[in-house]
């Protein structure tokens, strides 16, 4: 069974749902074109953002196999995002909807 972990990536401080959702889709559209065999392996996203702390987040399930790739990725862009925990995995049935959204490849 695929071994899957969860990203939470966070606003910045006082940014609006509007801007960081698009942010979000600027980095992963350039992760699409720029890194497609990773982008291929982000299996779902949350459907709703949450907030904490202030901030707004959203998470994502990805193959644990990308997961110092997309960290390296998110930190090059600024998106900034909680520490991955590598110990912490999930199988692809833990993120149904309706929470969760499967990416389509």
């Amino acid at each position: 069974m695929e071994r899957y972990l969860c990203l939470t990536v966070q606003s910045q401080p006082g940014e609006g749902e509007s801007e960081f959702k698009t942010r979000l889709s600027q980095f992963w559209t350039k992760m699409l074109r720029e890194q497609p065999d990773a982008f291929e392996k982000v299996y779902a996203e949350t459907v709703a953002f949450e907030s904490s702390g202030g901030r707004l987040t959203r998470q994502y399930l990805f193959e644990a196999d990308i997961a110092e790739l997309l960290a390296g990725a998110l930190d090059a862009a600024g998106v900034a995002h909680e520490a991955i925990d590598e110990d912490d995995t999930y199988s692809k049935y833990e993120a149904t909807p309706p929470d969760w959204m499967w990416i389509e490849h």
